[in-house]
Order: structure tokens, then sequence, then C-alpha cells
């Protein structure tokens, strides 16, 4: 796994984040390094596959980046003719999912796709998974985006959505925000990385409240509702149709 070092120099300009090729070389340690209990959610996430795929159905990961919740799902998959579809819009993040999942035996089709994931006619699907993904999305469009995954889930279908999010109460958030801060510093990340990351992520991911979240998830339409996991000011949270 190659070390992130790319706010570990000074930078004349810091450029909005995307996730070019720089960012692929070194995303598997980025992220786990930035979110934490990042791989306990992965884990349950081929449990919540397990227990929600249904035979002959599609999987969605929608943001699927290096496809390590693809490679989740493949694991949770225990029915017969289904297929995953990974969708990204960045080349070099597709490119190398490839490289990964094409070491892998799966149980099922795999579908790359680099493609805005607002493109994708999603249907017949059992299981979607956006980790960390939304929050990259303008806000005026993630209505839409939750109502076009509601009409292609099937009943019983399930929605994993794992987000960064804010609170309204201004000490929650500082005390949050300190202690994902304290969690970066254990990781390594100096006080330079973490400030010109910072900086290049503002007006890229912007965060929305756990109420906001639960609201929209209801109002197209899903029966349940469900914060699986929490640390700090990263969630993941389960709708089922």
């Amino acid at each position: 796994m190659q070390k992130d070092k790319i706010f570990s120099k000074p930078l004349s300009t810091v450029r909005p984040f995307q996730f070019d090729e720089n960012v692929a070389r070194v995303f598997p340690d980025m992220i786990s390094r930035s979110v934490p209990g990042y791989d306990l959610i992965l884990t349950v996430l081929e449990s919540i596959t397990e227990k929600y795929v249904q035979e002959g159905s599609n999987l969605y990961d929608l943001g699927c980046s290096l496809g390590a919740s693809t490679l989740a799902m493949m694991h949770g998959i225990n029915k017969k003719n289904c297929r995953i579809i990974a969708v990204d819009n960045s080349r070099p993040m597709v490119d190398k999912a490839k490289s990964t999942l094409d070491l892998y035996h799966s149980p099922a089709e795999i579908q790359l796709v680099c493609d805005d994931l607002r493109n994708i006619n999603m249907e017949n699907a059992s299981v979607v998974v956006m980790n960390f993904t939304l929050q990259f999305i303008e806000p005026e469009n993630r209505r839409k985006i939750l109502r076009d995954i509601y009409k292609g889930l099937m009943p019983g279908g399930v929605l994993v959505l794992s987000e960064k999010i804010c609170f309204e109460d201004n000490n929650q958030q500082a005390l949050n925000d300190e202690l994902h801060l304290n969690f970066k510093k254990q990781q390594g990340y100096s006080n330079l990385e973490i400030s010109q990351k910072r900086s290049s992520l503002e007006n890229v991911l912007i965060r929305d409240t756990l109420e906001t979240h639960e609201k929209r998830i209801r109002e197209v339409g899903f029966s349940v509702f469900e914060m699986w996991f929490r640390c700090y000011n990263f969630v993941s949270m389960l709708a089922v149709k």
C-alpha cells in the first residue's frame, strides 16, 4: 500500500480535491487513515449483502473508487444469477479497480462503468451502496439520486449510504471535529497535511446533518431507516424499500 503524502509539502496553490491518478495511487492508505471505522463498514457491508441480496438481481456500487465496497458485496453474494455494476466517474479509479477485482473469482458478473452515476439506469436492484459518494454531489441533486435509487430497487431492497455528517449544535460540531482531528494525527498526518487537505476539500465535500439524510430518505419512500454505524462525524445508514 503506497503511503499518502499528497499534502505533505507546502503547496503554493491548493487546488480543489479531485480523484485523479495521484489520489488513486494512494487511496487505500488515504481513506483508512482519514475515515475511522472504514474497514468495519466494509466488513458489515458483506453481511448486509448476504441478508438482502436476491436471486437474479443487480447490485450497484455507486462511486466505487478502487472497488473495496464492490469486493465486500461480491463476498456477500449467496444467490444465483446476480450482477454487480460498479460505477465511478474517475478513469484512474476505475482502471485500478479493474486490476484489483480481476484478481478474484466472483460468484457474480462484475461490470465496471466509468460514468457519472446520474447517467446510470438502475433496475432490478436488491442492494445499492454509496460509500462516501453523495457528499461530493451538489446538494440540490441529492434527492433525485435517492429517488432514482428507490425506483430501481426491488421490494425489500436495501440502500447502504455512508457519509461524513455535520451537526446543528455548535458544541457537538466542535467536539466531533476535534476528535476527528486527533484521529488523523494518530494516523500520522501532520498539521500541514490536515490543513491543506481541508482547504482542498472545501466546497467539494459538502456535508449534511443526519436529520437531513433521514428526512430525504423517508421522503423518497423508504420504509425503514437505520443509522447502524457512527464514529465521530462519520456514519453509515441503511434504508429498506
